[in-house]
């Protein structure tokens, strides 16, 4: 278990440039933050700090459940590849039953009870890697950047496919990339997100898994 103190210790508190409702624990140094996770803090640092930064396909995801609460009012919600746990803070925000969050890193499992009490939202439970599983009992999947390299989309597009035969409304958020299929998907709304490192913006859009 990775302690919260950890987490507070190596980020600073910001608020996602396209969703200010929400204040996040994030790294402005990437490189010194991965140095303090492999020198202990809980874990190996293996894996690079993806939950230190909130990502655009994200961003798009929550500032969408934002805007139109009635896609998590009143729903279960799985928060897919939760990183900072932006998405799933956002859904408690636009009225959400419950949220399960998950994520493989647990760096992040810590981050998002953290980044949930610094919303003081209520209401997330947190798990690690279900994409080998069943899809669990929730109305409402959520997964924003979760298609960043062909082994995880591989992994990802089977689980996305189970969980909406069960019926579960899937919304997928994602800036471009080219392992996604876009020609199964419909568009929802697209943004311009700020880019999380240097100047510029990214057209992002959320999809609906028809």
């Amino acid at each position: 278990m990775v302690p919260a103190g950890f987490v507070r210790a190596h980020t600073q508190v910001r608020r996602p440039s396209l969703v200010p409702e929400v204040r996040l624990h994030v790294a402005d140094d990437v490189v010194a933050l991965w140095e303090a996770m492999e020198d202990g803090a809980g874990g190996a640092g293996e894996a690079p700090p993806f939950w230190a930064a909130a990502w655009p396909g994200g961003q798009a995801l929550a500032r969408a459940v934002l805007d139109d609460p009635g896609l998590v009012a009143g729903r279960a919600v799985l928060d897919l590849g939760s990183g900072s746990g932006l998405v799933a803070v956002a859904a408690v925000l636009a009225g959400a039953r419950w949220v399960l969050a998950s994520d493989v890193d647990p760096f992040s499992r810590t981050a998002i009870g953290v980044n949930a009490g610094l919303n003081g939202v209520a209401g997330i439970s947190v798990t690690g890697d279900v994409l080998d599983r069943e899809p669990p009992a929730v109305d409402v999947v959520l997964a924003g950047d979760v298609c960043y390299d062909r082994e995880m989309t591989e992994r990802v597009l089977p689980f996305l496919d189970r969980a909406r035969a069960r019926g579960c409304e899937v919304l997928v958020g994602d800036p471009g990339r080219p392992y996604l299929p876009h020609q199964r998907l419909e568009p929802v709304t697209a943004l311009d997100v700020p880019e999380t490192e240097g100047p510029g913006t990214r057209r992002t859009t959320v999809w609906r898994l028809p």
